[in-house]
C-alpha cells in the first residue's frame, strides 16, 4: 500500500500543518508503507515574492498549475495507492481523486462557519466567503473523512453539507512530550529561559492572538480575581499579542495591584515548566479545532479552567473547570466575575487534594499520544484500503 500525502505548498509558510503531515508520513513509513508528498510548487509566487501580487500568484499556482502537474503524475499511480488530504482546506483538490481511494483529515470549520455568518466576532471579507465555498465545494465531494473531534465532525456535517461514507474521530496527540516538573526543576528553567521569578506561582494562558482565543475576555477574568486580593498571582499571557486593541483596552482595567505579563517565542521545554508551576491554567476559548493547550496543562498536572462547549469540553474531560460560553449579549463583568469565582476556588483548594487531582489529570492526558493517534490513522487507511480491494 502507497500513501500520497496532499500537503499545503511551502510558500504558504503555516507551521502546524507541514508539521502534521510529517507526522503522518514518517509514523506510516515507520509501519512499512510507501509515502509520497505531493504540494504546489512556488512557480508564480517565486517571482511575485514580497509584492502585493504573492498571495494571487500562489493562488494561480495551487489551483491552475498544481491541479494540471496532478493529472500528470496520476497516471502513474496503482491501484493500491491511498489519497490522504492533511487538511480539509484543500478541499479544491479533492475533485482530482475521488473516484480514487482517498481521505480527508479535518481540523476545524472555523473559518467556514464565519464565512456563512455563524459565528459574528469573525466577520469575513467577501472574497473570503467565495474563497470558503471553493474550498466546501471541493471537500464535500470527498467520502472519507477523519476528524481530529466530534465538533469537527458535527461541524462538517452541518456547515461542510458532506455526506460521508465513513467519518472517523480520532483525538490529535501530543507533540511534545509533556510531563509534570520537580518544583526546583521547573524554576531553574524559567530562569534559563530569562522569565520572571514566579516561586509564589502565576495564573498562566498560552495561545495566539486569534479572535476565537478570548484573550480579552481572559484579562478581564484576572481583572475581576485581581480586585479581590492585595496581592493576587500575576498573569503571564504566553504566546499571545498586547498589541491588540480590545486587549488595549481591557488591560485599562486591571487594578495596581495586579500584573500581567505577555511572552512570545516559548519553547517546549520551557513551556513545560510553565504549566508545572502554574496555579491555574485559563482557557476559555471561544471556539476551537481541538486545543492542544488543553491537554498539555493536564499533562502537567496543572488545573484548567475552559469553555463548556465542543471541543473544548470534549477534551479537557472531567477534571477542568468549566464557564459559559461568552457570547456578544453577554454581560462580560458578569461573566469575568464568575469566572474569578472558579479560579479562586481552584485556589483554595486544600494541598492535599490538589495533589489528588494533579496524578487524575495526568491520567486524562496520557490518551492523547502520538502513537495511539497515529496506530488508528494506519487501522483506518487499511479498512479504506481493504473496501476498495474487497468484490
Amino acid at each position: 500500500m502507497k500513501l500520497v500525502l496532499f500537503c499545503h505548498p511551502a510558500f504558504m509558510k503555516s507551521e502546524s500543518m507541514p508539521r502534521f503531515a510529517r507526522m503522518i508520513g514518517q509514523a506510516m513509513t515507520a509501519k512499512g508503507l510507501e509515502v509520497d508528498y505531493w504540494a504546489p510548487r512556488p512557480c508564480l509566487h517565486r517571482l511575485f515574492n514580497d509584492t502585493r501580487l504573492a498571495k494571487w500568484a500562489g493562488y494561480v499556482d495551487q489551483y491552475l498549475l498544481f491541479p494540471l502537474e496532478v493529472k500528470l503524475r496520476l497516471i502513474s499511480q496503482g491501484r493500491d495507492t491511498l489519497f490522504v488530504f492533511c487538511d480539509q482546506a484543500l478541499g479544491p483538490w479533492v475533485p482530482l481523486v475521488k473516484q480514487r481511494p482517498h481521505v480527508v483529515h479535518a481540523h476545524d470549520l472555523l473559518a467556514l462557519r464565519s464565512a456563512l455568518g455563524q459565528i459574528p466576532q469573525n466577520p469575513t471579507s467577501f472574497s473570503g466567503r467565495i474563497y470558503q465555498r471553493y474550498i466546501r465545494w471541493g471537500f464535500r465531494q470527498a467520502r472519507h473523512f477523519i476528524s481530529v473531534s466530534r465538533r469537527t465532525a458535527d461541524d462538517l456535517r452541518e456547515y461542510g453539507h458532506v455526506r460521508p461514507h465513513t467519518s472517523a474521530v480520532v483525538h490529535n496527540g501530543l507533540n511534545h512530550p509533556y510531563q509534570r516538573l520537580e518544583r526546583h526543576e521547573a524554576l531553574e528553567r524559567l530562569k534559563a529561559a530569562g522569565l520572571p521569578n514566579t516561586e509564589q506561582g502565576m495564573i498562566l494562558h498560552v495561545g495566539g492572538p486569534s479572535w476565537y482565543k478570548n484573550s480579552a475576555g481572559i484579562v478581564r477574568l484576572y481583572s475581576a480575581y485581581a480586585r479581590g486580593h492585595d496581592k493576587p498571582l500575576p498573569l503571564w499571557m504566553i504566546s499571545s499579542s498586547h498589541r491588540n486593541a480590545d486587549v488595549q483596552a481591557v488591560l485599562k482595567d486591571v487594578p495596581p495591584q495586579g500584573q500581567v505579563q505577555f511572552f512570545q517565542g516559548v519553547g517546549n521545554a520551557t513551556l513545560e515548566a510553565a504549566y508545572s508551576l502554574a496555579s491555574a491554567f485559563v482557557f476559555p476559548s471561544l471556539a476551537e479545532g481541538f486545543g492542544w493547550p488543553l491537554v498539555e496543562a493536564h499533562a502537567c498536572g496543572c488545573p484548567v479552567i475552559t469553555t463548556d462547549d465542543a471541543p473544548m469540553n470534549e477534551v479537557a474531560g472531567p477534571m477542568a473547570y468549566y464557564l459559559p460560553v461568552l457570547k456578544p449579549e453577554d454581560d462580560v463583568r458578569a461573566w469575568a466575575q464568575t469566572g474569578a469565582d472558579v479560579l479562586d476556588g481552584i485556589l483554595c483548594e486544600p494541598e492535599t487534594r490538589r495533589a489528588e487531582q494533579v496524578q487524575q489529570r495526568i491520567t486524562w492526558a496520557s490518551q492523547f499520544t502520538t502513537q495511539r493517534a497515529t496506530d488508528r490513522y494506519h487501522e483506518i487507511y487499511k479498512a479504506l484500503m481493504a473496501r476498495v480491494k474487497s468484490p
